[in-house]
């Protein structure tokens, strides 16, 4: 089609030219506001805990990138090193030190990783990890819970969360039945579910994979010995145990979920956070799997941009600068948050938060699992999410997405959102 005649200034405008260009006007279905209704906000620059529309209104950012902020927007150190590494070259399609210095830095802070092989997305980086799990095993079934996200990936696009359940789809068109029943889900957090699956058909299982702290339903942490168990029925069965930190990496601890909870996983998968911003994502474990990936094995997986300069660079940056402090002041913005929420909600809603990252469910009691996160009142979430639009705070267009802060967000920050999260509510509930 021929551009619109005048450019467009709004929000709304610019939504109704992208619809003209992409299916349903943009690149992700998660940043519809389909969930919430309305017309999606169009962003022309971010700083710090900030974020500008295109009309130039100001918010308070509660999505961080869908986590991979965890510095703040626009970092000074960060943009200085994706200018240094751009200014040699964008993309070798080679090996480069900068890929190596990333390795180094991730593989210290996560040592029950012994080799890595970066990719370009989360995505990638679980369906890499599928395949060197089947490899490594012989065997083809796959075990994920409801709820858990792990990227757009056949295989494990059933009863996914995020974008696929706020659409209310059931799985995804496209994805052939036989691929999906190599696919077995239970019910996170279910002790008895998982035991009998397990005494009735562990040893056809390729793999287990799960986010440690599921983030795409919402915040829901695991529950006390639930990962350790997982983690036993897999090495007593044969099966890998794939952990997705692609939120949680490098998020809720300097070693991700893994140090937090002590888990000895075989296969880890990352992104978000060790991108600094930029597009990548990572897998990795134990040598005796990862030396089955191409060109020592013979699982194939190859990638033109992994490990592109770029994203190396950004996501060194990042990483060096997350000492022990850093996850302390996280820590303290992050319960200054929950505190005053809970105040502002009382008994109403259910604030589920870990480090940095939280959720508000507009429910009776704990939400533990999939289906009583569907259950919260995803109506009265909407409205609150569009009072607070109008007061200038951005929060994930969806009742089934976690929150994320980022360093920026300092007490003064934290106060002035939590006064806006107070009018908010009022408004809603007068």
């Amino acid at each position: 089609m021929p551009k619109t005649a005048v450019s467009p200034q709004t929000s709304a405008e610019w939504h109704a030219q992208a619809a003209e260009l992409f299916p349903g006007g943009v690149n992700s279905p998660v940043r519809a506001f389909g969930a919430v209704g309305g017309t999606p906000l169009v962003l022309r620059r971010a700083e710090g805990c900030r974020v500008w529309d295109v009309e130039g209104r100001e918010y308070f950012d509660y999505v961080s990138s869908w986590g991979a902020i965890l510095l703040g927007h626009a970092h000074p150190a960060v943009n200085e090193a994706i200018a240094r590494a751009a200014a040699d070259g964008t993309s070798f399609g080679a090996p480069h030190p900068g890929e190596v210095a990333l390795a180094e830095a991730v593989l210290e802070r996560m040592p029950v990783l012994e080799r890595v092989r970066f990719v370009n997305s989360g995505t990638e980086a679980s369906q890499s990890a599928l395949r060197l799990a089947r490899a490594a095993t012989g065997r083809t079934k796959i075990l994920k819970f409801e709820g858990h996200y792990h990227g757009a990936v056949d295989a494990l696009l059933v009863k996914a969360g995020s974008g696929v359940a706020t659409l209310g789809l059931p799985g995804s068109a496209g994805v052939p039945e036989a691929v999906a029943a190599e696919t077995w889900t239970l019910p996170f957090n279910d002790f008895e579910a998982l035991e009998n699956l397990f005494a009735r058909s562990g040893e056809m299982l390729a793999a287990a994979i799960l986010e440690p702290i599921a983030g795409n339903m919402g915040l829901v942490p695991p529950e006390p010995g639930f990962l350790e168990r997982l983690r036993a029925l897999c090495t007593q069965h044969g099966a890998l145990m794939i952990v997705d930190e692609v939120m949680t990496g490098f998020r809720v601890a300097r070693g991700g979920a893994c140090e937090r909870y002590g888990l000895q996983p075989d296969l880890v998968c990352l992104g978000k956070v060790i991108g600094g911003g930029l597009p990548v994502g990572a897998y990795g474990g134990r040598k005796e799997w990862m030396d089955l990936v191409a060109p020592l094995g013979p699982m194939y997986q190859a990638g033109t941009l992994s490990g592109n300069p770029l994203a190396m660079a950004a996501g060194r940056a990042a990483i060096d600068r997350l000492t022990p402090s850093v996850y302390e002041r996280l820590e303290a913005c992050g319960a200054r948050f929950e505190t005053g929420l809970r105040m502002i909600f009382g008994d109403r809603a259910v604030v589920q938060r870990i480090g940095s990252m939280l959720s508000v469910f507009f429910a009776a009691g704990p939400v533990r699992d999939f289906r009583a996160a569907d259950a919260s009142d995803k109506a009265q979430f909407a409205k609150l999410f569009h009072a607070l639009l109008e007061r200038g705070v951005a929060l994930p267009p969806s009742a089934l997405e976690a929150w994320f802060l980022n360093l920026a967000h300092d007490e003064a920050a934290i106060d002035e959102s939590l006064t806006r999260f107070e009018a908010a509510w009022k408004a809603v509930r007068a």
